[in-house]
């Protein structure tokens, strides 16, 4: 094992051989093969479990070679946020998110000014406290807001507002004795529409928070607005599932 390794946590080596050896495989938008190194083309075709498993496996790999490969470091956590939220089966998520709470820190020690590290270390930390029981809520409540805060300091539109939308999401789910606010949450989710209009995600989240305060009319509006904007090519997989979370609401604001 080489010095850098040595440094980087157990959950980043995690089949370290297996995946620098690699295997092709498809992509399903195109058909096409994907090159047996190309994280990005399997992260691309991240719907197909196996596609997801094996960009995160390759990231890990390139991450234990290099504990300040700072880009490996943020697509791993990115890509074990999604198997943690989307992915995985029920019993492995947690262990996966954990993955890549670790991985966002390999990539802030790496990179501390950039804003994807924070970024993704406050989605996998977000993910935990809302699927995974009161106390995984009061252990990273602060850290979640704080790596928000940065995030939001160090690039205000990084990925199209996304600081924002986290931290209207974070008002809205934390309870009001320990900070949360309805108001504040519509004033970060509308901030983060001034960036990307078109977010499904933030529609539906401002709906919710908008319903919770009793204003179900224009609740009912952004739930539409979510199932009308035209999917992100970029984000597709997200936002077919958002779509789907967006119709359910409408039927429940009914």
């Amino acid at each position: 094992m080489s010095a850098s390794a040595r440094h980087v946590p157990n959950e980043l080596r995690r089949d370290s051989a297996e995946a620098a050896s690699g295997c092709a495989g498809g992509d399903a938008r195109t058909g096409a093969q994907v090159p047996a190194d190309d994280a990005d083309g399997f992260y691309a075709d991240r719907e197909h479990l196996a596609s997801a498993k094996q960009a995160a496996d390759i990231w890990a790999a390139r991450l234990a070679a290099n504990a300040k490969d700072f880009e490996s470091a943020y697509k791993l956590a990115k890509a074990r946020y999604w198997l943690g939220t989307n992915g995985l089966p029920e019993p492995e998520r947690k262990a996966a998110l954990e993955g890549g709470i670790a991985a966002a820190r390999a990539a802030i020690a790496s990179s501390p000014n950039r804003p994807e590290g924070h970024f993704w270390l406050a989605a996998n930390m977000g993910a935990l406290a809302e699927s995974f029981g009161i106390r995984q809520g009061i252990k990273y409540r602060g850290q979640i807001k704080d790596a928000l805060l940065t995030t939001l300091k160090l690039d205000p539109a990084f990925l199209d507002g996304s600081a924002d939308r986290a931290l209207g999401r974070w008002y809205y789910k934390v309870p009001g004795m320990f900070g949360g606010s309805n108001k504040q949450s519509e004033m970060h989710l509308r901030k983060s529409l001034t960036y990307n209009p078109g977010s499904i995600i933030s529609h539906i989240f401002l709906a919710e928070t908008l319903a919770d305060m009793g204003r179900k009319d224009e609740a009912r509006k952004e739930a539409q607005a979510a199932i009308d904007a035209p999917l992100d090519r970029n984000w597709a997989p997200e936002d077919r599932r958002f779509k789907e979370q967006a119709k359910r609401l409408l039927q429940r604001l009914r």
